[in-house]
């Protein structure tokens, strides 16, 4: 036992350590041209400014939060590593934002995204400095705002919670994808077809494999979730998660 536990260790710090050069979901250092690395940034820099006040705003409300508000930081660093083969060289991986989106709302979410990307482009060569602005805009602001609007939206029509958290999760991670799409096709249009050939290329090269992961993403975040409302619903009202409805 002892000896399976060791070797599932060891497979997984190589699998998070080793730093392989893909032409993955998260754009390396250096591949976007100077100009839209820069106005990626621009974009990104307000929402991250609004995240931190709203981090803190939470925090001075419900203190007993800080450590769900780790949890989910730690989630979508997991998750976001797990890089998996895709086609042509390139990778796809969960983004793992959903779950801290349905606790904390899009924009705490974008400082806790931009945090992990800024860890994994340091620790795990796996995004970039340069890249950052881009990476973040994609990952920790558009799929939690999609993630955020869909969690509410499912409440509203009466989905039960479980489904909502599925939904909110799945659709994240695939507008995440959407827009990393956009992103490399606004950099690189095709020389024939232009911005709309290069987004299909690009699009269809992730939707392989990431339509499957999106789907086990969501999955996931339900169990996680559902763990979280077993064990910490205290927090979880504090934090409006639930509907008038569940709540009680």
């Amino acid at each position: 036992m002892k000896f399976s536990f060791w070797k599932l260790s060891y497979f997984l710090v190589a699998l998070l350590l080793v730093p392989k050069r893909a032409f993955a979901m998260h754009i390396m250092e250096g591949f976007l041209p100077i100009e839209w690395a820069i106005f990626w940034w621009v974009i990104s820099i307000p929402f991250i400014i609004l995240g931190l006040r709203s981090i803190r705003k939470t925090i001075d409300e419900n203190p007993e939060t800080k450590m769900i508000l780790g949890l989910s930081g730690a989630f979508a660093f997991v998750l976001s590593a797990l890089k998996i083969p895709s086609v042509t060289g390139s990778c796809s991986h969960p983004t793992g934002v959903g779950l801290g989106t349905v606790l904390f709302g899009p924009l705490a979410m974008s400082v806790i995204g931009t945090i992990v990307l800024l860890f994994q482009s340091l620790l795990l060569a796996h995004g970039g400095i340069t890249t950052l602005g881009a990476n973040a805009f994609s990952m920790a602001i558009v799929g939690p705002i999609i993630a955020y609007y869909v969690f509410k939206g499912s409440q509203k029509i009466g989905l039960s919670f479980s489904i909502a958290v599925f939904f909110a999760a799945m659709l994240g991670d695939l507008g995440t994808y959407v827009v990393t799409s956009v992103q490399l096709a606004l950099a690189f249009p095709s020389e024939v077809g232009g911005f709309m050939a290069s987004f299909t290329k690009f699009a269809g090269i992730f939707a392989l494999t990431q339509i499957p992961l999106a789907i086990s993403e969501g999955i996931l975040t339900v169990i996680v979730m559902n763990f979280l409302k077993k064990y910490n619903v205290s927090e979880l009202k504090a934090l409006r998660v639930f509907s008038a409805k569940e709540a009680h």
